[in-house]
This record gives C-alpha cells, sequence and structure tokens, in this order.
C-alpha cells in the first residue's frame, strides 16, 4: 500500500472520527473501503449509460407487430 495525504474540513473528519466502523477499524480502512465502493458506483453507472446509449432510440423497434408473425400453443 501507498500512503497518501488526503485534506478534510475539520466537521467531516469529527464526523469521520466519531463513526463506530472508523474507530473500529481506522480511518484508511475505512477510506479505502470507501475509495473502492464509489469506483464500483461508477463502473455501474458506466456500464448502465452504456446499455442506454446502445438501446436508446427504440428498444423494441425490432420486436413491432411480432406478436402477428408467432403462433402461440392453446393452454
Amino acid at each position: 500500500m501507498k500512503a497518501i495525504q488526503v485534506t478534510l474540513d475539520e466537521p467531516l473528519l469529527s464526523a469521520l472520527d466519531a463513526d463506530d466502523e472508523v474507530r473500529r477499524d481506522g480511518r484508511s480502512a475505512v477510506l479505502r473501503r470507501a475509495a473502492a465502493e464509489y469506483l464500483r458506483r461508477k463502473q455501474r453507472q458506466s456500464i448502465a449509460d452504456a446499455y442506454r446509449r446502445g438501446y436508446g432510440g427504440a428498444p423494441d423497434a425490432e420486436l413491432v407487430d411480432w406478436t402477428d408473425q408467432g403462433t402461440w400453443p392453446d393452454d
């Protein structure tokens, strides 16, 4: 791991230090988890955006009148 320097305002640092998880695991561990979660969310959002761009226009345009083409079994 590499040590870095991060600047936080006093109210945020106080709130962070008051958290039970931070007291138990330490600032570094909690901030590592927060950074990893942030990156996971960004990746999921990027994938969702790519799907929206890919299927954005008319996602079911190929399926228009498709139901008339098939035959359905009788129950």
